[in-house]
């Protein structure tokens, strides 16, 4: 529009200059020629000042075009880009009046120019100036719709970051609060009911007292690695210097009969892929499953064996890993009391140890499995133990 209004203006005073080479307005239209170029060429500024001034501007310059339009018609077509700047700046009924009010004067000067009456002089401006202003107003609309299209995007974004950042922040709070309830919560648990014995036997049967205490101190000495493992985002103390599963659920099972005095058993059946255990390098036999998931059973066990202590009065357990083709299975199982799996409330359950502040047992231990695509089954009744089964598949790891 900016170029379109300077090639007018110059075509407009070459041919009046042309066409009344002596006539005594030459230096009025050539002195307003300029003026008017001048004005036109501030309306940038004129904009970067305000709306104020950009109105200013626009009504300086439109006074300009209508004085040298009475003093010379050729001008009247320098109007279409005036069209522009008024729907620019006015509001859209303003605009609208202004472009109505500069097409009348366009259709003035164009008749005084011809020699006769021409209704296509009477007609033509109209036509062009209703088509400009369609034209703009549409593609005003258009950005405006675009505009709160892109600000749409941007706030949904924006939300969706957000939410990402909670959902991400709620899974993390979840992890933390299932590796403290699996690792630490659990010795310090050993902890209490160690020195307790030896509180209770410390006069009567020291060297029994001692041997709690010694055993309470080895638990520390195990919840201090388990510590440092969990600040540092490592597997669980067992599994991190690159032990094999077996070999942790194992060392699992010895430590539990030697501290808790439960009677903790292991089994292995088969290897992943059918190989026996120790024909494969180091991780090998476990291998079939990422360190992620080796970690997720041994929390497992090591959770099931807590509620076997603290809940379910069992003269033994035995803890079973099998590999069965496409899929891993351990198994936690006990002669204890049992309970009804389908009653939240049961001790053992996970939910009373819930309800009581004492962690989250079995959701926690289905939600670490459904990480890998696992299940988690509880096969109990009263009087009949308790059997956990954790099964993760192999094929999709």
């Amino acid at each position: 529009m900016h170029t379109a209004f300077v090639v007018l203006l110059g075509a407009s005073l070459t041919r009046f200059v042309v066409h009344h080479p002596g006539a005594a307005r030459v230096p009025w239209v050539i002195g307003l020629s300029v003026a008017l170029a001048v004005l036109y060429a501030l309306g940038p500024a004129a904009g970067r000042a305000g709306p104020s001034a950009h109105r200013l501007w626009l009504a300086a310059v439109v006074v300009a075009w209508v004085v040298i339009v009475l003093l010379a018609p050729s001008f009247a077509w320098c109007a279409i880009p005036l069209f522009y700047s008024g729907l620019r700046t006015l509001p859209a009924r303003a605009a609208i009046i202004l472009v109505a009010a500069l097409t009348v004067l366009v259709v003035i000067s164009q008749l005084r120019l011809a020699d006769g009456f021409d209704p296509n002089l009477l007609l033509l401006p109209p036509a062009v100036a209703g088509l400009a202003t369609a034209v703009f107003l549409h593609m005003q609309r258009q950005a405006a719709r675009q505009h709160a299209l892109i600000d749409d995007l941007v706030r949904t974004q924006r939300e969706l970051a957000a939410t990402e950042r909670r959902a991400g922040a709620l899974a993390e709070r979840q992890r933390l609060a299932m590796e403290i309830h699996d690792s630490l919560a659990q010795g310090l648990s050993s902890q209490q009911m160690l020195l307790q014995a030896a509180a209770r036997t410390w006069d009567s049967d020291p060297g029994t007292a001692r041997t709690h205490v010694t055993t309470a101190t080895s638990i520390v000495a195990r919840n201090l690695a388990e510590a440092r493992a969990f600040v540092h985002d490592l597997a669980p103390a067992d599994l991190a210097d690159g032990g094999t599963l077996h070999d942790a659920l194992r060392a699992l099972a010895e430590r539990e009969s030697a501290e808790s005095g439960l009677p903790v058993r292991f089994h292995l059946d088969g290897s992943p892929g059918g190989t026996p255990i120790g024909t494969t390098p180091s991780g090998t036999a476990s291998g079939g499953l990422p360190a992620a998931a080796q970690a997720a059973l041994m929390r497992i066990a090591q959770g099931a064996l807590a509620n076997v202590r603290e809940h379910a009065g069992a003269s033994a357990a035995v803890i079973t890993l099998s590999y069965l083709g496409d899929q891993a299975v351990l198994d936690i199982a006990d002669d204890g009391r049992g309970f009804d799996p389908a009653d939240r409330a049961a001790p053992g359950s996970g939910a009373a140890a819930e309800g009581a502040g004492r962690g989250h047992g079995l959701p926690a231990m289905r939600a670490r499995l459904r990480q890998f695509g696992g299940t988690l089954t509880v096969e109990s009744g009263a009087g009949e133990g308790t059997v956990v089964t954790a099964t993760i598949p192999l094929e999709h790891q």
